[in-house]
């Protein structure tokens, strides 16, 4: 199937690892040209150099106020156009409600919720019919997370965000997409595994809950969000696909 992602350029931030790395490698596999963030600089350019020329790194941090410009603004001069954007942002601190502190909350409230609010508006501005711009978010839409208390309280919140945004957008054109991971197996959910002390008992108690019995592969992941960018979803819009392997209870 043609997803005709041929020359559409799209911004993925959070993108020297992970799901948003994975997102862009399988956009630039079909054809498409991405500029590819990252907080570190060296970071951002050696992603960019494993995807290759199709691939430009800025280094950026979504919580920057001034990061949303200065990535549409290179979005252009490196490739001319700007055809959408995947905002993924590294997951906040875990802990429980009586555990995470101000800051925490604080940073991740500038990181995840409204940087990415000020990226989504930024990029709206400057789209044009046929745009898409897509955030990565987290089963905790549906269903806190245990352990995970501050992306349960901000996670929805963006999650409600999109939808408007999606409401808003519609009239021109323009697409707003969600994906909601579970168990990926990416260094944050390896990460989150080892907390418990055995990493290995970990994972095999959240296979066992996963109706397909396995973490889901980061290219999975990947293909997914490349489908919801793409101009073959042309008619999908202000809908929040659950990327879990069947985690999710009711339909």
């Amino acid at each position: 199937m043609d997803l005709g992602l041929k020359d559409r350029v799209y911004i993925v931030t959070g993108a020297t690892r992970g799901l948003g790395f994975a997102s862009a490698r399988e956009l630039t596999a079909d054809g498409a040209k991405v500029i590819v963030t990252g907080r570190d600089e060296k970071r951002a350019a050696d992603a960019a150099a494993a995807l290759g020329p199709s691939a430009a790194g800025v280094a950026a941090d979504n919580s920057d106020p001034e990061a949303a410009g200065r990535l549409i603004a290179a979005a252009r001069e490196r490739f001319g156009r700007l055809d959408g954007i995947l905002i993924s942002v590294g997951g906040p601190a875990p802990g429980l409600a009586a555990d995470n502190t101000d800051e925490q909350w604080g940073a991740a409230f500038e990181s995840v919720f409204l940087g990415a609010v000020r990226l989504a508006r930024a990029v709206a501005a400057e789209l044009g019919e046929g745009g898409v711009i897509g955030f990565v978010l987290s089963g905790s839409v549906h269903e806190p997370i245990p352990g995970l208390t501050i992306s349960n309280g901000l996670r929805p919140g963006l999650a409600g965000f999109a939808k408007s945004l999606s409401v808003d957008l519609g009239p021109r054109g323009i697409r707003v997409v969600g994906l909601l991971p579970a168990r990926i197996d990416t260094d944050r959910v390896r990460e989150l595994d080892a907390l418990s002390g055995d990493a290995a008992a970990a994972r095999a108690g959240h296979e066992s809950r996963i109706p397909l019995r396995r973490y889901g592969a980061p290219e999975e992941f990947g293909r997914t969000a490349a489908f919801l960018l793409s101009p073959a979803a042309s008619y999908l819009t202000g809908v929040m696909l659950p990327v879990d392997g069947g985690s999710r209870h009711g339909f």
